[in-house]
């Protein structure tokens, strides 16, 4: 049967300034560790630390323009479009555009902080 997802949860994000996270499914909302599913909203000039994470990352780039810098380069993603970052990949998302970015996260399996490596992170 069919399980409904009423709601999602909040959940508070890195970076600054602030941005918005709402999980649907995932760790803290629905006890799922296979998959994340994560709707987020960055204003102007967000920017998270750079991570290394454990885990796939698939993000689908709603409205706006997502920036991700790797190890060699980096890409704008705009709306419409999607980007896959692989697990052991240096990463560091970033919305430097006047929209901002509003996107889906999904990881596989899900998101967990201790698994994102960030680089402000002891042992990172």
């Amino acid at each position: 049967m069919p399980k409904l997802i009423e709601n999602a949860s909040r959940v508070t994000a890195a970076g600054t300034p602030p941005k918005t996270i709402d999980e649907y499914v995932g760790r803290v909302n629905s006890g799922d560790g296979r998959v994340s599913v994560a709707h987020m909203r960055s204003p102007s000039g967000w920017a998270e630390p750079g991570q290394t994470p454990e885990f796939d990352e698939y993000t689908l780039v709603l409205r706006g323009a997502l920036r991700v810098e790797f190890d060699g380069g980096e890409l704008d993603v705009a709306a419409g479009q999607a980007v896959h970052t692989a697990p052991g990949e240096w990463v560091r998302y970033s919305s430097p555009g006047p929209d901002g970015a509003e996107y889906v996260a999904v990881c596989l399996p899900a998101f967990e902080i201790g698994a994102a490596h960030r680089d402000d992170e002891p042992g990172s």
